[in-house]
């Protein structure tokens, strides 16, 4: 297996789920964006997006997809919810919901504070899609009241997913406003020690 990683980026959750799960696999650390920084990545991501997975004859490059993949194909784990449990639903919700909902805003908040040259930065834009993230984020505070985590006192790779998006948000400086149970579930979910790996051998790149 092999992963396509730039720091920080969504890639974050398939490199932590392989930490999570104790998984041989190579990693690929690259300068963000690849599509044009890393020669040839194109080829193996025509989309030119982050990640990008190979597992032999598999490619795939949707972050939340590659970790309900890795936990399918090469569990059992507790990382997973099965079908035949009754927090499926909810378990499957939180995969689509990380990126469909929590990250998207935080696309365009990156793009109009960092990516784009000053002239071309849209502080109405920034303002908007702060709000809209955290009106979306309401769910997530909603959810883990009594709860440790997503699905209760169970660890899965929807809180990866999840979490994901609520790291993103306190790079971006949107943890200011984050409620208790947000701030409480973060702090626990950036102390686990298959993240710190992860983010030790992720951003190597960035300290050469």
């Amino acid at each position: 297996m092999k992963l396509y990683h730039c720091p920080n980026s969504r890639s974050v959750r398939p490199l932590w789920t392989l930490e999570e799960m104790g998984l041989d696999y190579e990693l690929e650390v690259m300068p963000f964006p690849p599509r044009s920084k890393v020669e040839g990545y194109l080829e193996i991501n025509p989309l030119g997006t982050v990640p990008a997975f190979i597992d032999g004859a598999v490619s795939m490059s949707e972050s939340s997809a590659i970790c309900h993949y890795l936990v399918d194909r090469y569990g059992p784990t507790p990382l997973a919810v099965g079908i035949e449990e009754r927090e499926y639903p909810e378990y499957l919700n939180w995969l689509y919901r990380s990126d469909a909902t929590l990250t998207f805003p935080q696309t365009l908040v990156l793009r109009y504070t960092q990516l784009e040259p000053p002239e071309r930065r849209l502080p109405q834009v920034v303002e908007d899609y702060s709000i809209w993230f955290h009106s979306r984020l309401r769910a997530v505070e909603t959810a883990l009241e009594g709860r440790e985590f997503l699905l209760g006192e169970r660890f899965t790779i929807a809180d990866i997913a999840v979490g994901y998006a609520l790291q993103m948000g306190q790079r971006l400086g949107l943890d200011e406003r984050y409620k208790p149970n947000c701030r409480r579930y973060l702090a626990a979910l950036n102390a686990r020690p298959a993240y710190i790996r992860a983010q030790e051998k992720g951003c190597l790149l960035e300290s050469e």
